[in-house]
């Protein structure tokens, strides 16, 4: 039997302070979502005056990330250089810059997805809440 590392309410919480730090210091209005390897939203946060639509984009990202194994950014890459497919993919609807999935020693214990400001600030603010687990 294998034994693996798993996300505890701790760890989410962590994610989510260290998120919000980020935000607040940029003056980054967004929505944070962390969801466990299954792609179950485990925690969702919006900030004042994040739109609401980033509520849902924010947790589709972390989902995709977290089932696909792999940032949702790749798949967003792989579309607009015409693999079209992927559009089809079930339960991927957040294939947008913004999701990173937690790896700990190779494996995907869940994800984190951000939405509200571009892109590349959003993954700036999921790396950062990442990067507040101990363990990695």
């Amino acid at each position: 039997m294998q034994t693996r590392a798993m996300l505890t309410l701790d760890d989410v919480r962590t994610m989510a302070q260290a998120a919000e730090a980020e935000a607040h210091h940029q003056h980054w209005a967004v929505t944070i979502a962390v969801v466990d390897d299954g792609g179950h939203l485990l925690w969702l946060q919006r900030l004042d005056g994040a739109p609401p639509i980033s509520a849902h984009i924010a947790s589709a990202k972390a989902r995709t990330a977290a089932v696909g194994r792999r940032e949702s950014s790749l798949y967003e890459e792989s579309i607009n250089q015409g693999r079209t497919a992927f559009l089809s993919a079930p339960t991927l609807d957040g294939m947008l810059e913004g999701g990173v999935p937690i790896l700990v020693d190779g494996h995907c214990i869940g994800a984190v997805g951000v939405s509200g400001v571009k892109s590349t600030q959003d993954v700036q603010i999921a790396r950062a809440a990442i990067a507040a687990l101990p363990r990695l």
